[in-house]
């Protein structure tokens, strides 16, 4: 059975402090939800714990204070509304969310690839296209040495452009430089953890031949037996809305089935 875009697992609301979209708050996202036909949705602002150390001036604020201002969160009959968060991970590897707070998340995804953020993800001298393909590896390997619950984490954006922004080719050849098989270790190895492998860039802004750049990763997460999830990382509305025919598009470019579905419900 063709995978069934039935859900959006990454979306932030207005107090994600890039977001700012006053209409992004809760009760809009979840309007939206169901118009985009979603049976489950989860709200993941970003977050860095206040009780571990190596917040950057920009995560301080958003802590478990700050992001569960949102809760109660609405819900109706047709779709369920989640309370996950971002969580990031630093430069040291140390992934902000303590283990006393991972029951008060549903879901909780961390990305690797946030690598704009120079001094705190990665180091200055790490600012080459080459050097940001080692740590594109040494990141995610960091990830699955940790002590995680892995049935509800995921693993955001493996391909976003924050890996390199120094124009707009610069993270599909970070991507092109890091092998198959250094991918297909990763990839075996979430796979056996049960790490959701999260499907979220815009394919309409690619030519055919970087699209096929890009995907290569998730084919190769697709072969080893990685499950994958749908985010739209929505700061706003607009590209909420935008989120479902994008999925759309992409299940069928990677022929996913239903049994691709990464899910945390238990």
């Amino acid at each position: 059975m063709r995978y069934v875009a039935d859900h959006d697992f990454h979306i932030h609301s207005n107090l994600s402090s890039c977001s700012n979209d006053p209409n992004e708050t809760p009760e809009n996202i979840l309007k939206v939800a169901q118009e985009n036909g979603y049976s489950a949705i989860c709200l993941t602002d970003h977050f860095w714990d206040s009780k571990l150390p190596g917040a950057s001036p920009w995560y301080e604020p958003q802590n478990f204070e700050h992001i569960s201002k949102a809760l109660p969160l609405p819900q109706n009959k047709k779709i369920k509304f989640y309370f996950g968060c971002e969580a990031d991970m630093d430069k040291f590897g140390t992934i902000g969310v303590g283990k006393e707070l991972f029951d008060s998340f549903d879901f909780i995804i961390i990305p690797t690839t946030h690598m704009h953020m120079m001094g705190f993800a990665i180091d200055n001298a790490d600012d080459s296209i080459e050097r940001r393909a080692v740590k594109w590896v040494e990141r995610f390997e960091r990830l699955l040495d940790s002590d995680l619950p892995f049935y509800k984490i995921g693993i955001a954006h493996l391909t976003c452009p924050l890996i390199a922004n120094q124009d707009k080719t610069a993270h599909i050849r970070v991507i092109d430089m890091i092998s198959d098989n250094d991918m297909e270790h990763l990839f075996t190895r979430a796979a056996k953890v049960g790490l959701g492998i999260e499907l979220n860039f815009n394919p309409f802004d690619y030519s055919d031949e970087e699209l096929e750049r890009i995907l290569r990763p998730y084919r190769i997460a697709k072969k080893v037996g990685c499950k994958f999830y749908f985010g739209s990382d929505a700061h706003w509305i607009s590209s909420l809305k935008a989120g479902k025919e994008k999925f759309e598009f992409i299940i069928d470019k990677l022929n996913l089935t239903e049994n691709d579905k990464f899910t945390f419900v238990k």
